[in-house]
């Protein structure tokens, strides 16, 4: 499918005239991808200080007097959600989706730049709501980033009030900025790409950043009237999700609803969610391990079609987090099953990366180790996960660490492993400048090492039974006594990697001013993005003429050619095709 309409028009590009409308009001999608990825990191942030205050309390109890039970919940529940929705999919999709698809299509912009900007400032609201919870009455609401039915609601959970209104609130806002963003990324990539550049020349990323936001077109509509819906329980007593009880010995108003029906709404949202975020990052760090490997990538269309394959699947295996919910029985084997199927493809795309570097011309470059690191991190996390897809194994793990390493490794540590290598990769374009590659290295090994030395640990506390969530172990008599040492040194082991991301911090802001100039392309890339006429590309992008493509974006260590690599618009020799 070839298809060049919008690229055959010259679009109005709202050139900025003024500060304010270059980087304030900007519909220009680089500035809008550098402030979605700006709010993004700031609110992750903060979700990586509240990670160190619960892993203080787990792992010196009772010595820090500001951290009581409530705040403790509160805490877990705010670094969960700020860290899936608020920033890994924010910055995944809202910062490298805005930044990369024009670019690697060969557009000048979004299709609707105006609407772009809206999403961002939609979401820098969502943002604003949800922050907003620490300073209301009673604080953040302390319900798991889950937030189930009833007790998200009920009194006695921390926030039950406006911490949860709020937290319901912002969700219902970034779901609407997310739709508005999303439905202008299908509508460029299907519409606006340039001549030449058919689907099956698009490179992974844009494969993973387009199938991933079809996904949350699909899915964020569960999630937004399971918002509405709890909220109106919360607000004006309705029962949909609050069955017939008993608090604090009164009989509440609430009848009739099924608090299950919630679970069903949230998963079926949720586990897409995991792709939401796993797809862009498999897209990503395919062409980092390509470029810095020197080789194409390895089964190109298995690849693609994984990708599609695993977005399907990801819609029929929600309930396999519910095996505990009291589900009958041929459920459980059903989403046992669907569970087992979707590791194919998943498990396609683990050998088409390590095959890509198999005999590959490999540049240990700083974003090349997080790519490297990345496929450590997320076999290891698929693995156990497929230990918590099996029915009879799950319900005895469920609710202890073991699902919190597993989660972590393939949801947490393994998409910011991707991160970490496409802020490092892109970062020569985005900028002009290089980075440090001496502070860029040790940045990549404390944070790889020390996220085994987190959550290896966690594994075995698993094992042992030790339960996720509880603000104290005192008096739970199966659990030995070395289980607190291990927590201790879990903790200090989590500080050591938090405060290892201040290299990278100040290697980012340093290397502004002070990195060497990185010309065009220095890393050698093929793929569109890479062949703009100035670095940074200007607004517009291209200059008068939008490129042409003529061949996939592999095209790396061709037989007969005098450099390692050939660009997509490069159109003299004829190359794979894929």
């Amino acid at each position: 499918m070839q298809h060049a309409a919008i690229a055959d028009q010259t679009p109005e590009l709202h050139d900025p005239h003024s500060f304010i409308t270059r980087y304030i009001w900007s519909q220009d999608h680089k500035v809008i991808a550098i402030q979605y990825s700006l709010t993004a990191v700031f609110v992750g942030l903060v979700a990586l200080v509240l990670s160190g205050l619960m892993r203080l309390q787990l792992g010196f109890p009772d010595t820090f007097d500001f951290i009581d039970p409530s705040s403790y919940l509160q805490f877990v529940t705010m670094h969960g959600m700020i860290m899936v929705i608020y920033l890994l999919t924010a910055l995944l999709l809202g910062g490298f989706g805005n930044y990369l698809i024009p670019l690697m299509i060969g557009a000048r912009d979004m299709v609707f730049p105006y609407l772009n900007m809206l999403s961002y400032w939609t979401y820098l609201l969502s943002v604003i709501v949800l922050l907003a919870s620490f300073f209301v009455p009673g604080g953040p609401t302390g319900a798991g980033w889950t937030l189930y039915p009833p007790q998200a609601i009920l009194q006695g959970t921390p926030g039950y009030d406006w911490g949860i209104i709020l937290m319901l609130a912002s969700l219902a806002i970034f779901i609407i900025a997310f739709t508005m963003g999303g439905l202008n990324y299908v509508t460029t990539v299907l519409q606006a790409r340039t001549h030449g550049m058919t689907l099956m020349r698009m490179p992974l990323t844009i494969w993973g950043i387009f199938t991933a936001t079809v996904l949350g077109l699909l899915a964020f509509p569960a999630l937004l009237v399971s918002a509405i819906m709890m909220m109106l329980d919360k607000v004006i007593g309705t029962s949909f999700f609050m069955p017939a009880l008993l608090s604090l010995g009164e009989t509440l108003d609430y009848t009739g609803g099924s608090p299950i029906l919630f679970q069903h709404l949230f998963w079926f949202f949720g586990h897409p969610e995991v792709y939401i975020v796993a797809l862009p990052a498999f897209g990503m760090v395919s062409d980092v391990i390509a470029t810095h490997a020197r080789k194409n990538i390895f089964g190109y269309r298995m690849m693609v079609w994984a990708i599609v394959a695993i977005g399907g699947l990801s819609f029929v295996v929600w309930a396999h987090h519910m095996y505990v919910s009291g589900m009958h029985p041929a459920f459980g084997f059903f989403f046992a099953t669907t569970t087992l199927i979707i590791a194919v493809p998943t498990a396609i795309k683990v050998y088409n990366w390590v095959l890509t570097l198999w005999r590959g011309n490999i540049h240990l470059t700083v974003p090349m180790l997080f790519a490297i690191g990345f496929i450590f991190t997320f076999t290891h996390g698929g693995l156990t996960g497929l230990f918590l897809g099996n029915v009879t194994i799950d319900l005895p793990l469920s609710d202890t660490y073991f699902v919190v390493a597993h989660f972590h490794m393939v949801m947490g540590v393994s998409p910011i492993m991707v991160l970490f290598a496409a802020i490092y990769h892109w970062y020569p374009l985005i900028t002009g400048r290089m980075f440090h590659v001496g502070l860029g290295k040790a940045h990549f090994w404390f944070t790889f090492l020390g996220t085994y030395a987190i959550y290896l640990p966690m594994h075995y506390l698993g094992f042992l039974g030790v339960p996720r969530r509880y603000f104290a172990m005192d008096g739970t008599d199966f659990i030995p006594a070395s289980a607190q040492s291990l927590n201790a040194s879990i903790t200090i082991s989590a500080l050591i990697v938090g405060l290892s991301q201040l290299l990278f911090l100040y290697n980012v802001f340093w290397s502004l001013r002070n990195g060497k100039p990185a010309g065009h392309n220095p890393w050698g890339a093929t793929s569109l993005e890479w062949q703009t006429p100035e670095v940074p590309p200007r607004h517009g992008n291209w200059g008068p003429e939008l490129p042409r493509v003529y061949r996939w974006a592999y095209d790396y260590s061709v037989p007969g050619t005098e450099a390692d690599f050939i660009p997509q618009n490069h159109p003299e020799q004829k190359g794979a095709e894929g």
